[in-house]
């Protein structure tokens, strides 16, 4: 079963009359930049929760819609068939395109997967120009980092997102209880 899409404006209007906001994205996303009032319960956590009980409609979101569209079949399967639920269509950028107000605390850390792009952008970017400048033997870089990255996309195990969480600007968001750690 999908859930239906509803406008950001919509959505807000619903929202006045009650809804429940769901922010579907990891907690470091959510932690950076929201929807006020939103709640967030992460994917990777969707199957402890207990979504049956809410009788208000329940509006889910992420930052663009397609991840909560591929899992809206999961989302509508922990609800109780009586409750509305829908999907903001666009996410978080629709409702920032909209005009709708977003908290951002620029004191939060970049969420790790834009970390984790960064840093291996750049091992392969120094690598390959050391590799053309001052030695053959620097391409390794690229090619370590080429194969960590296949290794990340087919065991859903990054070895770089491990170090990144351990950063000092990481620190305090994934040492948190009940924080991936």
């Amino acid at each position: 079963m999908s859930l239906p899409t509803i406008t950001p404006t919509d959505a807000g209007r619903l929202l006045d009359k009650g809804a429940t906001l769901i922010d579907i994205r990891e907690a470091d996303e959510h932690a950076r930049e929201k929807i006020p009032g939103a709640r967030n319960l992460p994917l990777s956590k969707l199957d402890d929760a207990d979504l049956a009980a809410h009788h208000k409609p329940i509006i889910f979101h992420c930052k663009s819609g397609a991840r909560t569209q591929a899992n809206a079949p999961r989302l509508a399967v922990k609800l109780d068939p009586a409750c509305e639920a829908f999907v903001v269509d666009g996410g978080l950028d629709a409702w920032r395109k909209a005009g709708l107000p977003v908290a951002t605390d620029r004191r939060q850390p970049i969420e790790l997967q834009r970390q984790v792009q960064m840093g291996a952008g750049s091992l392969v970017f120094v690598g390959t120009l050391l590799g053309l400048l001052v030695s053959p033997w620097f391409f390794a870089v690229p090619a370590f980092v080429g194969a960590g990255l296949i290794t990340a996309g087919l065991t859903g195990f990054c070895g770089m997102a491990r170090m990144l969480m351990r950063a000092p600007w990481n620190r305090q968001l994934y040492s948190a209880p009940g924080r991936a750690a």
